[in-house]
C-alpha cells in the first residue's frame, strides 16, 4: 500500500514468559520453555496436560472501575498497551487522536462457563453480575483497551481465532498508510480456558504430550499438536510524519500487509492460499522474495498446518531464507500470537540475532525443505516476514524493516 509510511514506536507484552517485553525477550534469549505442566487438568480428565500460562500480574493497577468489565485477557491487554504508550512517549490518553485495533478469538470462556454453571443451577439471570456481558462481547479487548488507554479514533476489533492479532496489526497499518488514523494501539489477547486445548483436542490437533520441553515442536517428525497459551501483544503503529512531528522513538517500519481467506476447507489449511498471501504482502511492500533474510512462520505443531506452510514457504522463497517459529518456545498463544511473535520479531530485528524453533531436532520432510536453522542465527539483513494463519481459511503476513530514512525500495 503506497500512502504515509507506518512505523512502530511503542510494544507491551503480557506473555508465558511474564510481564513485559524485555522479560519476553529474555526467555527468547535463553532458549527458555515457557510452558508448564497442568495436573489439576490431567485430574479432571482433559487430555491436555501442558499450556503456557501467564505468571501472576497486578491487575490492581487498573483502577476498579475500569477493571470491573475485564476478563484476565482484557488485563493482559491492558498492562501491554499501557507499556506500549509508555515506550511510545505517549500518555495513558493521548491528547492525539488514537484508534485501537486489538482482536480476540472470542469473549473471556472462564466468564460465560461461570455464566452458564449458575444459569444452569439456579434456573434464571437473578444473580448474573451486570458486567458479565462486558467481558463475553466479541470486541470486549478493544472496548476495555480504548476505556483504559482513553483511545477516541476507530476501534477495530477482528475475531479471526489464530490470526486475530496480526490482523489487528494488518488492519492497523492500512488505516494509517490511507492517512485515516496518525497512531493506532493494533494487537490480540486471550486468556487459557480448559475448554479451548479441548475443542483442538476433538479437531485432532492438540498435543497430549505431559513434558512441556516436548509438547510443542513445530516442523518436527516427532510433532503431536499445539499447546494452547495465553497473553497479550500490544504495538503502536503511527505514521512516521506524527513520530518524526514528536521525536518518538521509531523501533521499525511496517512495509506491506496483507490479508486473504480461501475457500477451501474450513478445518484444512491451503498451502496455495498461505502461498499467495506471503506474495501479496511482498508486493504491497515493494520488495521480491529474495530481499527476504527471515521468515518468522505461524507453524503451531500441528500435522497439516505445519505441512502446508512449510511447503509453501520453500515453494516461494526456497530452502536458504532462514524460517523459524516460536511456538515451541511459548506454546500458540491464540489470539496474541501473531502480536507477541511480531513484538519478538522486532527485537530480533533490533539485535541482529534470530531464534531457530526450539525443539526441532528432525524435520519433517512432509513440510518441505525451507531454511531451517538450529541454533541462534546472526544476519544484518533487516527485511523480516511474518505469517499467522487461522482456522476458517483465515490468513495475514506482515513485512517488517529496521527504521530507515529513505524508503527500502528507493534506498541505494
Amino acid at each position: 500500500m503506497r500512502g504515509e509510511r507506518v512505523v512502530i514506536t511503542g510494544m507491551g507484552a503480557v506473555s508465558p514468559y511474564g510481564g513485559g517485553v524485555e522479560c519476553m525477550v529474555r526467555g527468547l534469549r535463553r532458549n527458555a520453555c515457557a510452558l508448564c505442566p497442568l495436573p489439576e487438568q490431567e485430574a479432571e480428565g482433559f487430555c491436555c496436560r501442558v499450556a503456557g500460562r501467564v505468571p501472576p500480574v497486578d491487575a490492581k493497577r487498573i483502577p476498579r472501575e475500569l477493571r470491573r468489565s475485564m476478563s484476565p485477557m482484557s488485563v493482559f491487554a491492558c498492562l501491554a498497551a499501557w507499556e506500549a504508550l509508555e515506550q511510545a512517549a505517549l500518555p495513558p490518553a493521548p491528547q492525539t487522536r488514537t484508534g485501537v485495533a486489538v482482536g480476540s478469538t472470542l469473549g473471556s470462556p472462564g466468564t460465560l462457563q461461570d455464566f452458564f454453571s449458575l444459569f444452569l443451577h439456579e434456573g434464571n439471570m437473578d444473580s448474573a453480575r451486570s458486567t458479565v456481558f462486558f467481558k463475553v462481547m466479541g470486541h470486549s479487548v478493544a472496548a476495555n483497551v480504548a476505556q483504559a488507554c482513553g483511545c477516541t479514533g476507530r476501534m477495530l476489533a477482528p475475531s479471526m481465532a489464530c490470526s486475530s492479532g496480526l490482523a489487528a496489526i494488518c488492519l492497523g497499518y492500512e488505516a494509517i498508510a490511507a492517512g485515516r488514523e496518525e497512531i493506532m494501539l493494533c494487537g490480540g489477547a486471550d486468556e487459557f480456558h480448559p475448554l479451548v486445548p479441548a475443542t483442538f483436542a476433538r479437531l485432532g490437533a492438540a498435543s497430549e504430550e505431559a513434558d512441556p520441553r516436548q509438547a510443542s515442536l513445530p516442523f518436527d517428525k516427532k510433532r503431536a499438536g499445539l499447546v494452547c497459551s495465553e497473553g497479550a501483544g500490544i504495538l503502536v503503529l503511527e505514521s512516521l510524519r506524527s513520530a518524526q512531528a514528536r521525536n518518538a522513538p521509531v523501533l521499525a517500519e511496517v512495509l506491506g500487509a496483507a490479508l486473504l481467506s480461501s475457500p477451501g476447507s474450513i478445518a484444512h489449511p491451503d498451502a496455495e492460499a498461505i502461498g499467495e498471501c506471503m506474495r501479496q504482502a511482498l508486493d504491497d511492500a515493494g520488495i521480491g522474495a529474495e530481499s527476504v533474510g527471515y521468515v518468522n512462520a505461524h507453524a503451531t505443531a500441528t500435522e497439516s498446518g505445519d505441512m502446508a506452510e512449510g511447503r509453501a514457504i520453500e515453494k516461494l522463497f526456497g530452502p536458504k531464507v532462514p524460517v523459524s517459529s516460536l511456538k515451541g518456545h511459548m506454546g500458540h498463544t491464540m489470539a496474541a500470537s501473531g502480536a507477541l511473535e511480531s513484538i519478538l520479531c522486532v527485537a530480533m530485528l533490533r539485535d541482529g540475532l534470530y531464534a531457530p524453533t526450539r525443539g526441532l531436532h528432525d524435520p519433517d520432510p512432509r513440510c518441505g525443505n525451507p531454511g531451517h536453522f538450529f541454533a541462534p542465527l546472526r544476519s544484518r539483513n533487516s527485511l523480516v516476514l511474518k505469517n499467522s494463519f487461522a482456522l476458517g481459511g483465515c490468513h495475514c503476513s506482515i513485512v517488517l524493516d529496521m527504521f530507515r530514512q529513505a524508503p527500502y525500495n528507493t534506498a541505494p
